[in-house]
């Protein structure tokens, strides 16, 4: 497949349904149009009570997987991307099969965005790599479009309904990996589709998993970026029918239930996912339906859905490690091929020896080191009705996530134990607060919501009232994370910690910049609302939030439990 099997040659806009996505579940076709790529309204509304399910009895035999039912489903891709990665960092072959492999190898242009700055080196002169591991419901080839499907979704804009961020550390000792959830709500910066030549606008407050459509993979690199401020080094994305393959490949992965499970509502909503309590080995269809399950597992949320997601990257990653079956030369080669018919890379990727290097740089690190985590979010409060039942990154938490990965901090807690340096207190003495002039200015759209209207204006007001009467609101707008205080030179330092001081924000966000004029508070997205600034974002440990539902990935004890009314 070429490029034009990633986005589709002549693709189009088109009014997704319900079942047209590749994490929805329920019947094809079924449904009425709304935003693409999203849940219906209705769908998120659903309680756990209300998504009656649909009785029935019977099973598998313990022992060994159930044959998967054929059917029409949706189908998720992009647990595979790793081990497609790790596959190919096992297997070795001669040079005319790597060139044959090599002339298969799909690539794209890694970014559509701003360039991204160089990562810093630790004290060993060690970097990180950041890879976006990205699956892609494109329904294009013959081989996705014999798995099903309502058939107006054959060549449509595809969505990226997968979107991992895996970063190995700079010393080579640990994997974190960031899930987003894929209606979470983005500001998408301008791309340009490296093809067609066509411009697509900055989108604020557009669902992520559109970004994919708007010239490719790179436009989601983009968005990643532009809302995390990681340098990302790589993408992998994988399509839908490569999980097939892949899992077919390695022989099965061992999953667990806590109870028998059944993904049907009356409805006919659900995956159609059907276990036995305890653990069964699931491939090929099968396990693209516990990949898709939202109905059924713990709460029945978009979020239980992630967690069994990676419940299942990490025992596919131990079954692979551990699979003996993996030194028959043939099956190696079957491994690669699959691996290599399901990948599209960035030009970074040259060749397939470069993926070998990744693979091996990747299965380097024990599994006890491998920490999944899911992007800490809230539901949307905006009254619109297209935002509802869809999240947005959570103030504080998410920013604490991010931060950890772009200092290559693990986000296992088994980092280096040393205390952060305190800031060093100006030597130089600070004016009166009635002679100290200050600029403040809006920077709340910093997370990828739109600014909070009166910020600057609010916070000015709070300066005034602490006797600061120079403080002036800016109408300008100055999207940042976190609130900070800048200073254009030294003998303002001083004066700039006493804003600081007097409003609660910590002495680490007071910094010295050429591009101030002279002392400049931007609130930031951690300052949305209230008088205080809040204790939560002036965080300066380096503990992974409690609301990245973390997943170690040696826990081989890891059970989904199974949500009310979905047993048989």
């Amino acid at each position: 497949m070429g490029r034009n099997s990633v986005r589709g040659e002549g693709t189009r806009e088109h009014a997704a349904e319900p079942g047209d996505l590749g994490w929805e579940e329920g019947p094809y076709g079924e449904g009425t149009g709304r935003v693409p790529g999203s849940r219906t309204a209705a769908d998120e509304e659903r309680s756990s009570t209300d998504a009656t399910p649909q009785g029935s009895a019977g099973g598998h035999r313990r022992g060994g997987p159930r044959r998967p039912k054929r059917g029409k489903h949706r189908i998720l891709r992009g647990m595979a991307i790793t081990v497609s990665v790790l596959v190919l960092g096992t297997a070795g072959a001669g040079y005319l099969y790597y060139e044959h492999l090599n002339s298969k190898l799909k690539k794209d242009d890694l970014t559509l965005g701003d360039a991204m700055p160089d990562h810093k080196a630790n004290a060993a002169g060690q970097t990180p790599l950041n890879i976006l591991l990205i699956g892609s419901d494109a329904r294009d080839s013959t081989a996705n479009q014999k798995l099903g499907g309502a058939k107006d979704s054959f060549g449509a804009t595809p969505l990226a309904d997968v979107q991992m961020l895996l970063h190995l550390s700079a010393d080579r000792s640990n994997i974190s990996v960031i899930s987003m959830p894929r209606d979470t709500l983005v500001n998408i910066p301008e791309c340009t589709d490296p093809d067609t030549e066509k411009t697509y606008p900055a989108a604020e407050l557009s669902l992520t998993n559109e970004s994919l459509g708007r010239g490719g993979p790179g436009c989601t690199v983009a968005t990643w970026y532009e809302l995390t401020g990681i340098t990302i080094d790589h993408f992998m994305m994988i399509d839908f029918a490569g999980v097939v393959s892949m899992a077919d490949a390695i022989g099965g992965v061992p999953v667990c239930v806590e109870e028998n499970i059944h993904s049907r509502t009356r409805d006919g909503k659900g995956s159609g996912l059907k276990l036995e309590k305890g653990t069964t080995y699931i491939q090929g269809e099968q396990a693209l339906q516990w990949l898709r399950t939202r109905y059924g597992f713990d709460d029945g949320t978009d979020l239980a859905r992630a967690h069994g997601q990676h419940m299942y990257m990490n025992s596919m990653v131990r079954e692979l490690r551990r699979n003996t079956k993996l030194t028959d030369p043939n099956k190696l080669r079957k491994l690669a091929e699959a691996a290599i018919d399901a990948l599209t890379v960035d030009k970074g990727i040259n060749t397939v020896k470069d993926l070998y290097d990744l693979g091996t740089e990747l299965k380097s690190v024990p599994t006890a080191r491998i920490t999944m985590t899911t992007m800490p979010n809230v539901y949307s409060q905006r009254p619109e009705a297209r935002f509802r039942g869809k999240v947005e990154p959570m103030p504080g938490d998410a920013e604490q996530l991010f931060r950890m990965v772009r200092e290559d901090v693990p986000l296992d807690g088994k980092a280096p134990k040393k205390p952060p340096a305190a800031p060093a207190k100006s030597k130089d003495e600070a004016a009166a607060p009635e002679e100290i002039a200050v600029m403040v200015q809006n920077g709340t759209g910093g997370d990828g919501q739109i600014a909070q209207g009166g910020r600057a204006t609010a916070v000015t007001g709070l300066l005034v009232d602490k006797g600061f009467a120079l403080a002036k609101a800016d109408s300008t707008l100055d999207p940042q994370k976190t609130t900070i205080i800048r200073f254009s030179n030294a003998e303002l330092e001083g004066d700039a910690q006493a804003v600081a001081k007097s409003l609660g924000i910590p002495l680490s966000s007071v910094k010295k910049s050429t591009d101030a004029t002279g002392i400049q508070l931007i609130v930031g997205a951690d300052w949305r609302e209230g008088d205080a600034y809040p204790k939560s974002a002036a965080r300066t440990d380096n503990k992974t939030p409690d609301t990245a539902n973390v997943l170690q990935g040696d826990d081989e004890g890891a059970c989904m439990p199974v949500q009310k009314g979905f047993t048989w």
